[in-house]
């Protein structure tokens, strides 16, 4: 008989049995959000990253329909290097398991893995949201919705300016999901630091991020998300003339060419890589790095705060 439960990599099991702190990372920036071989380079950084910062890493995927938080080098070599490897959301999942399919996990499926193995804490570059015309289309995130129900703290960069910002806010919003701005109050926007939209709150250290997630556990009233937006420094965001016009020539390349769907977001990061000759992948690559040194530093925090109010 399979086995379909979440199988632990040996460090994250004995770190959660430890009370130590814990990150968790995604799989599907390593199988397709970066080029070969890059790819594999990066998410062994991605983990150094929140090592440095006092944390375990914790990279989910799927390896022959086993579900694992904490994929050992050797798998996560597999989903990094094997073509065919499925993209996993949440609806995914259980089909992946029962038809023994390699699976990296989106935004939405490392959240609802991370907050069922037990990790509070999740790293990862952009969230998904709600998609330029989106009125006609209803194309939007599973990010959002699975983080309205998933109680686990996403550290990230906001969300990419090829998808509709206000849009996106105003959802997270009617979702209930909070949104705190890192020493910022302005909502960043991926590859670059400001997004355009102001925010209600922000926070100044990692031990006020654990605060906020500790009055959550205790108060009892709310088990959704909490978004921690992390901006880059304007000096390492993609320069903003360069930004603005790669945007504007991708989205009309794309209603030239009658993309639609899901093939819309792979497609405008491809022209942004190729329009900005690999700039807006170093900007990438320096968001992520910086996304898991926060969220090593906010688990640490937690961890140190009462076992019942880091819950």
């Amino acid at each position: 008989m399979t086995d379909f439960h979440i199988r632990y990599g040996g460090e994250v099991a004995r770190a959660l049995q430890d009370g130590r702190p814990v990150v968790a990372l995604e799989s599907t920036i390593v199988s397709h959000g970066l080029p070969r071989p890059d790819n594999l380079r990066v998410a062994r950084e991605i983990e150094q990253a929140v090592r440095d910062g006092g944390a375990v890493p914790a990279t989910i995927g799927m390896v022959g329909g086993q579900l694992v938080a904490g994929l050992d080098d050797a798998e996560l070599t597999r989903l990094a290097t094997a073509d065919g490897v499925a993209k996993l959301s949440v609806r995914d999942l259980a089909v992946a398991a029962a038809t023994g399919a390699d699976g990296a996990t989106t935004v939405a499926a490392t959240s609802a893995v991370a907050a069922a193995a037990g990790i509070g804490v999740f790293a990862t570059g952009g969230l998904g949201g709600v998609h330029r015309e989106a009125a006609q289309t209803f194309d939007e995130s599973a990010d959002l919705t699975t983080l309205a129900r998933t109680p686990i703290a996403v550290v990230c960069a906001g969300v990419k300016s090829i998808l509709d910002v206000g849009a996106t806010l105003e959802r997270l919003e009617t979702l209930g999901v909070g949104v705190v701005g890192y020493r910022s109050r302005r909502f960043p926007g991926f590859f670059v630091t400001d997004g355009g939209f102001d925010l209600d709150w922000s926070v100044d250290t990692p031990e006020q991020v654990a605060a906020v997630l500790a009055a959550r556990a205790e108060q009892g009233v709310h088990g959704g998300g909490l978004i921690v937006a992390n901006p880059l420094p304007e000096t390492e965001q993609l320069d903003r003339d360069l930004h603005d016009r790669t945007l504007a020539e991708g989205l009309a390349l794309m209603a030239a060419e009658g993309v639609t769907g899901k093939a819309v977001t792979p497609f405008l990061l491809a022209h942004f890589h190729s329009a900005t000759e690999g700039a807006s992948l170093a900007v990438n690559v320096r968001i992520i790095l910086r996304n898991a040194d926060l969220a090593a530093r906010i688990a640490v925090a937690a961890s140190r705060r009462p076992a019942t109010a880091a819950a």
